[in-house]
Order: C-alpha cells, then sequence, then structure tokens
C-alpha cells in the first residue's frame, strides 16, 4: 500500500482557501497512491472558534472528502470540527473512494489549549481495513496515552497506526520520541503527519511529520517544509517480522475504562 503525507502551512480559520489549497497539492497524486493522510483540523488549524467554524455531516469538508477521495482513487483522512447532536467534536474521517467512510472523535482533549471546554470526546478506538491493512486512526494528543492505541488481539488489531496532529515545535522531541515508541511496542507501521509554519495564535510548528516501520525505523522523515511524501509499506514484511519476534502474544489483557 502507498501511503501519502502531507504536510504543509494551513490559513487559519479559512476553509474554503484551506480546501482549495489542497486540491492543488492533492491533484498530482491521482493513481499514485492508496492513503492521503492530512493533519488534524485540516480545514481550519488548531483553533477552539467551533461556534463560527462548525460544519455537519453534510458539510464542505466532507463533501470535499469524497469528492477528493474518488477523483484521486485512493482513501483519505484527516480532521475537522463537526458539530453533531448540540455538541462539538473534533472529528476524523476515513473517506473510501467510493463515498461511504468511517470517523473518530478525537478522545484526549487538549486542556493546556482549553480543547475540552469546547468538545466533546470521543470514547470509540476506530479501526478500518483498506488494501489489506487494519488502520487505528488517531488524533494529535492521544499519542501521549499509548494504553489507547495498544494494539491488541481481536477486533482492535491493527497494522498501520495513523496520528493526524497540529503537534507545536517546543514539544516536537516529544513528537519524535513518541512514534517510534508506539510502532516498536505495537509492531505496527506508524505515520504521524504535522503541520509546518506559523498559526493564528502564533503558534510554530515544524512539521516532523513521519511514516515508521514496525521495528521503529523511519521510512520518511521531514523537516519543517512543506511537502508531501509517499511511501510503500508491505504487509508480507510485517507479518513475517511479527511471526520471527512474536512479542504481541506476550502482552497483558486489560479492559479499557
Amino acid at each position: 500500500m502507498r501511503i501519502s503525507v502531507v504536510q504543509t502551512a494551513l490559513v487559519w480559520e479559512n476553509i474554503d482557501a484551506n480546501l482549495r489549497m489542497f486540491s492543488e497539492k492533492l491533484a498530482p497524486l491521482a493513481g499514485k497512491t492508496d492513503l492521503v493522510v492530512l493533519p488534524e483540523m485540516f480545514t481550519t488549524g488548531f483553533t477552539m472558534n467551533a461556534s463560527t467554524l462548525a460544519e455537519d455531516m453534510n458539510g464542505r469538508t466532507l463533501n470535499w472528502l469524497k469528492a477528493t477521495a474518488s477523483q484521486l482513487g485512493s482513501a483519505v483522512t484527516g480532521s475537522f470540527i463537526c458539530s453533531e447532536n448540540g455538541s462539538n467534536r473534533n472529528r476524523l474521517i476515513f473517506m473510501f473512494p467510493d463515498g461511504h467512510f468511517e470517523y473518530y472523535d478525537k478522545r484526549h482533549l487538549f486542556t493546556l489549549a482549553g480543547e475540552h471546554e469546547v468538545f466533546s470526546p470521543g470514547n470509540v478506538k476506530l479501526t478500518v481495513e483498506w488494501m489489506g491493512f487494519r488502520i487505528c486512526p488517531m488524533i494529535c494528543y492521544d499519542l501521549r496515552f499509548p494504553v489507547w492505541s495498544r494494539n491488541q488481539a481481536g477486533a482492535d488489531a491493527y497494522d498501520l497506526l495513523l496520528y493526524v496532529a497540529n503537534w507545536p515545535s517546543r514539544r516536537s522531541s516529544h513528537w519524535r520520541a513518541l512514534l517510534p515508541a508506539r510502532a516498536i511496542e505495537n509492531q505496527s507501521y506508524v505515520a504521524g503527519v504535522n503541520v509546518a509554519g506559523r498559526d493564528g495564535n502564533d503558534l510554530e510548528y515544524s512539521g516532523d511529520s513521519c511514516i515508521i516501520d514496525f521495528s521503529g525505523q523511519p521510512l520518511v522523515s521531514l523537516t519543517a517544509c512543506e511537502a508531501v511524501a509517499t511511501v510503500s509499506v508491505s504487509l508480507p514484511e510485517l507479518r513475517d517480522f511479527r511471526a520471527r519476534l512474536p512479542f504481541l502474544n506476550d502482552a497483558d489483557q486489560f479492559l479499557m475504562k
């Protein structure tokens, strides 16, 4: 499977401008990728202005995702500000090329930015199947909580762990350390997609988007530049690695509460 990570600066709180920008960046990927991963809140930047910017599940962003996945012939994923049943969600959409989709609401809300005061948390993990891979998508702050992302046998088992983020450069060393840790402990590919540049809150983002293999080795690692990078990952190689080093078989079993 070919994975494309899209690292870019975002136009602060401007949905239309960001959708135009991503359309231009993604157009060359048509027929050349299988999964496109966009950042957290890719249409607005990481803003708490949900009262103005929230969309429902029939809004511009969802319709754009449907059209884009169809045009590219690939799955497309990223999160946006969603309003549903009277509450706001930091919601990741995993859009398939045929127009059907699944979603995940961010569980761990970033209290330092007041995200918990504006958004409601999710409480259900998502695992989707695509191109033979089982994929578990998560959002930014979730990266700090390894129990939530633990690769367990059964319905939650996965081969690829995704993190879409707005992770500031002042804590970039944490991002660069935790992503390989998640890959190693879960014997899984990991893709982390961050933004670059400066946002409307004057926070700097250093990018550091990457795709890491199941042994913690980087397959691609971006710096602070704006870039689109595509890497192929192998399910047979992953399965062979797990068969030779069956560490997951010895993992503790637990219930999430």
